[in-house]
């Protein structure tokens, strides 16, 4: 980041530097100085969902079109402030620190990085081997699309209601939904895991045309892969309110209703699941966290 067009501010009693405001970060014409503003006015709906969560940071500091890395240790320059917490590697020896998301001077602190994208845990610290929630990624193969992930969805949603248990979808902000099953009860990555695939695999016996479970990209076409995978303690997914720089236009990961999801498959229209920032702010203004359930509702995944 260059030192010039660079100034400080301050939140909550944090200075936080920023720089380079007016530079594009997405080709549609939505800047850097843009992103850290959607960041700030969606931080009270965010942030609880980021709160005590370590965190991997997708950074492209040269915009959609540039180079990208995903940052797990928090990085040397990091301000004092920033709360931290070590993770064990899966291949064992020293841990990572990974930066925790708890209050807006953080999340703008890591927005002026060019953090496009926000991917926590399914846990919170320091509880690691503990997941508040069961995630199901929704992948459209080719030949489908986020409306077919709709009605995957719609299925999934069904099945989980057999056994008492109660869903909230979120378009990803890319191609796909995500379905997230709440939690907030002591349970295992290991138990989840186990449930997740269980699931997607009855889903691919009971709708083999529409689901498949498997990782192989060559079995997807015309269908939709559940990926049951995220359910893993190494393993981190975009954050609801996130956005994503998958496109040239920021989108961004939100909650949606399931009739919103009815509604735009009866129309065949995926554009109405695509959410920019402005558009994404008004809906929070408007309904609130559609996700705060997420964070509130406890439930238990079934033994077997």
């Amino acid at each position: 980041m260059g030192g010039r067009a660079r100034h400080e501010i301050e939140i909550e009693g944090r200075k936080v530097a920023l720089s380079n405001l007016e530079k594009l970060l997405y080709p549609s014409g939505f800047t850097k100085g843009q992103v850290i503003d959607y960041y700030a006015r969606v931080s009270r709906f965010i942030l609880p969902h980021l709160k005590d969560r370590p965190v991997t940071l997708v950074r492209f500091p040269d915009g959609v079109g540039g180079e990208h890395f995903y940052e797990k240790a928090a990085p040397k320059f990091t301000p004092e402030w920033v709360r931290t917490f070590p993770v064990p590697r899966r291949e064992g020896g020293s841990r990572i620190r990974y930066i925790v998301i708890d209050d807006p001077a953080t999340l703008v602190w890591c927005a002026n990085l060019a953090a496009l994208e926000l991917h926590p845990f399914l846990h919170r610290a320091p509880a690691i081997g503990s997941p508040t929630a069961v995630v199901f990624d929704l992948d459209p193969g080719d030949g489908t699309d986020i409306l077919t992930c709709a009605e995957v969805g719609f299925r999934l949603k069904e099945a989980l209601e057999g056994m008492r248990l109660e869903s909230f979808p979120k378009v990803s902000g890319s191609k796909g939904i995500q379905l997230y099953v709440p939690l907030n009860t002591p349970v295992t990555y290991t138990a989840t895991r186990r449930f997740a695939r269980g699931l997607a695999q009855r889903m691919e016996q009971e709708h083999g045309d529409l689901v498949v479970s498997e990782m192989s990209k060559s079995v997807r076409k015309g269908r939709v892969f559940i990926d049951w995978s995220q359910n893993s303690d190494f393993k981190t997914t975009v954050a609801v309110y996130s956005l994503r720089a998958k496109q040239d236009r920021p989108y961004v990961s939100l909650p949606v209703k399931w009739e919103e999801l009815r509604r735009a498959v009866a129309l065949g229209k995926t554009e109405v699941l695509y959410f920019e920032p402005e558009a994404a702010l008004k809906r929070v203004e408007e309904f609130g966290d559609l996700f705060a359930a997420v964070q509130e509702r406890k439930q238990k995944v079934p033994d077997r």
